[in-house]
């Protein structure tokens, strides 16, 4: 009997070690190949996917690129990220090429959370919902349309700063910056004014900003299940208000070129259809995650340089006291005032630069092709890093040097400053995210000088960096002139 079980233990031992072989084999095959780039898949299932999201937890997403950038090539490498086999782009060149091959060699990729958080994209897809987005929005978002929401986004920051700075000793900042883009965002995007009504949707859509990008593991509890029942929350929220809108516009109440919703609601397809309301919803959705997510990290680490550089936040007091000394009692921000900026938009670009919102994005290859001599598969995901230019002494000497003036002239050369994208792939809210953050920095010197209450405070990146104890300073308002 002794010798059965012993029998039967071997040949599970057996079983469990021809299984592991035939998954790592496996997994290894699908990166071997003379033509793929260098680097190593890592483990099955897991691939190296550990190490990319440690190296933002710890503060430092640059090390899991530059440490492979180090050890393999400077111009691409192969990983496996979230189960995928992926080729990571570095460098300009890098950069040009994927940009410019949107939708002929390449097109976007979102994690599956994204899908399951977004149902009304299973009727198409993620990628053809971008798509619509990206034709919709520059019509809204162009510089012309947006000069005359200045000063409803110079209204909104004297109430934020009112009501949540001023008269306080010390603050916490990540979350007053989110309030303030995220009550922007309800604004310009639907005309939402009241600020209890802008509450209601604040606490369910931070749960779902925070689930979007999770493990895609939908039980009770999790991060994405949490992000679903926010989503849908919000969701019924904004169909009430699509349908009062449709109202409004039949009765004229409203105008076609009030907000992002007029605009959806009377746009046509490409067969003359009107979008249906969960689109809309769920459109809406989206631009109030990148309307406002990527902007109020901006401006919490520009709060974070400015208490850190005296010498830069007094030059950016100077440019902004010059334009506030220009102006009459209450007169609000205007087009001008903006232009005026220089500055303050230089050390906004130097910010961004150092803590990029935006770390990097997916692609996936329509169909295989060749890049500086390697082999890119069909189905492989592609993964462009803000970072491998960002921080790199070829294109920014001395890149961990807060520097301004890298931004004077032509600036930066094309497809090395990427925060937004760029070429093709530009931001389409490029210009709506420089006016929020000058109006915020404007707001903001005017009223007070800061310190840091913890100078050494960890930056934790997932996936936008946060400090991780959301930016606690002391305020030392100016005296009233």
């Amino acid at each position: 009997m002794d010798h059965f079980y012993l029998s039967l233990l071997l040949a599970f031992v057996s079983l469990v070690t021809l299984t592991t072989f035939l998954v790592f084999y496996r997994h290894v095959s699908r990166y071997s190949g003379s033509a793929l780039p260098p680097g190593r898949p890592g483990l099955p299932f897991l691939g190296e996917t550990l190490e990319f999201l440690r190296s933002g937890w710890n503060g430092h997403p640059e090390k899991f690129i530059f440490d492979r950038i180090h050890r393999y090539s400077a111009d691409i490498f192969k990983t496996s990220i979230l189960a995928e086999p992926v080729a990571v782009f570095c460098g300009a060149a890098g950069n040009k090429f994927l940009f410019s091959n949107e939708n002929k060699l390449v097109t976007a990729w979102w994690p599956e959370s994204i899908n399951k958080v977004f149902p009304s994209s299973l009727q198409t897809s993620s990628k053809e919902e971008a798509k619509k987005m990206r034709k919709m929005l520059p019509q809204f978002m162009k510089p012309e349309a947006l000069q005359r929401y200045i000063g409803i986004m110079d209204h909104i920051a004297r109430w934020h700063f009112s009501m949540g700075w001023e008269g306080k000793d010390e603050v916490i900042v990540f979350p007053l910056a989110k309030r303030y883009t995220f009550w922007l965002a309800c604004r310009l995007f639907m005309s939402i004014e009241d600020p209890d009504h802008v509450a209601r949707f604040a606490d369910p859509f931070n749960v779902l900003a925070s689930g979007m990008f999770s493990v895609p593991i939908d039980l009770p509890g999790t991060p994405l299940n949490k992000a679903k029942h926010a989503a849908n929350f919000i969701r019924k929220e904004l169909r009430a208000i699509i349908k009062q809108r449709k109202i409004d516009l039949a009765e004229g109440k409203a105008t076609a070129t009030q907000d992002i919703l007029s605009h959806m609601l009377l746009a046509t397809d490409d067969e003359g259809k009107h979008l249906n309301e969960l689109d809309i919803a769920d459109k809406i959705l989206g631009l109030l995650v990148g309307g406002h997510d990527t902007a109020s990290a901006a401006c919490t680490f520009i709060v974070k340089y400015l208490a850190e550089l005296p010498e830069v936040y007094e030059g950016v007091y100077k440019e902004q006291m010059e334009i506030a000394k220009e102006k009459a009692p209450g007169e609000l921000l205007n087009w001008d005032d903006i232009q005026k900026m220089r500055y303050s938009w230089n050390v906004a670009c130097e910010v961004m630069r150092l803590a990029p919102p935006l770390q990097g994005a997916f692609r996936e290859a329509l169909n295989g092709f060749i890049f500086n001599g390697f082999s890119i598969p069909k189905g492989w995901k592609l993964y462009w890093s803000a970072h491998s230019t960002h921080r790199n002494p070829e294109y920014f000497p001395e890149p961990e040097k807060f520097d301004p003036s890298r931004f004077d002239g032509n600036g930066p050369a094309p497809y090395t400053y990427v925060p937004f994208g760029g070429g093709p792939r530009m931001c389409p809210g490029k210009e709506y995210a420089r006016l929020e953050i000058l109006v915020f920095m404007h707001n903001l010197v005017t009223r007070f000088k800061w310190e840091k209450m913890l100078p050494e405070e960890k930056i934790v990146v997932d996936p936008m960096p946060i400090p991780e104890k959301g930016l606690p300073v002391r305020l030392h308002p100016h005296a009233k002139a």
